[in-house]
């Protein structure tokens, strides 16, 4: 079995791997020509990110700087929105759904080393999917850890570290993140009655 196939598998692998090493390379090479382009370079923008991500939606926007570790693991959604700064290690699948906005300096981490510092300082790594639903919304700073599912439409806020689960339709914030209620009726604005 390869590293990618021990990886993929959510088995310990060895980040060190020449292999992986050369994929983490030629993710840099395409990220970087994407936070080269100016915003009206839309049709180029589109074609790096269908080179770089295992799945684009349609009408994706991700601000520079953007950066990865491989790329293919990552899934987005339709009409979502990364902001400036975003940064998503997809040393296992990382999902997110359609219509998400996310804030400035979003982490995901789909990865963790081991706790033993010699197991660590040889290369052990393993993963864990993330999966962030649809029309969720993440505040900026917001780091997400392996393994973690965010459910449709929560809110997250800004400079949560969310470490377990949070349900669909909830307020969760800090470090660790917890839920804190339930998106209700209450929390409309009326901003959609006044462009009717």
């Amino acid at each position: 079995m390869t590293e990618w196939e021990k990886l993929q598998a959510g088995l310990v692998y060895n980040d060190f791997s020449e292999a992986l090493f050369s994929m983490r390379v030629q993710a840099k090479k395409l990220f970087r020509a994407y936070n080269a382009t100016d915003d009206d370079q839309v049709v180029l923008r589109r074609e790096l990110l269908e080179k770089l991500l295992g799945h684009v939606g349609k009408n994706v926007w991700i601000e520079p700087d953007f950066r990865c570790e491989y790329g293919r693991n990552i899934s987005i959604g339709d009409r979502t929105y990364l902001n400036f700064g975003a940064i998503i290690l997809d040393c296992a699948p990382v999902s997110i759904g359609s219509d998400v906005l996310v804030g400035p300096n979003l982490g995901i981490y789909a990865v963790n080393h081991s706790l033993v510092a010699d197991e660590r300082i040889a290369g052990a790594c393993v993963g864990a999917p993330v999966v962030i639903g649809d029309r969720a919304w993440l505040g900026g700073d917001v780091k997400v850890m392996a393994g973690v599912t965010i459910g449709e439409e929560a809110v997250i806020g800004a400079g949560s570290v969310v470490t377990h689960d949070v349900p669909a339709g909830v307020v969760a914030a800090g470090n660790p993140c917890r839920v804190i209620r339930e998106i209700t009726e209450a929390d409309r604005l009326g901003f959609l009655d006044t462009r009717r």
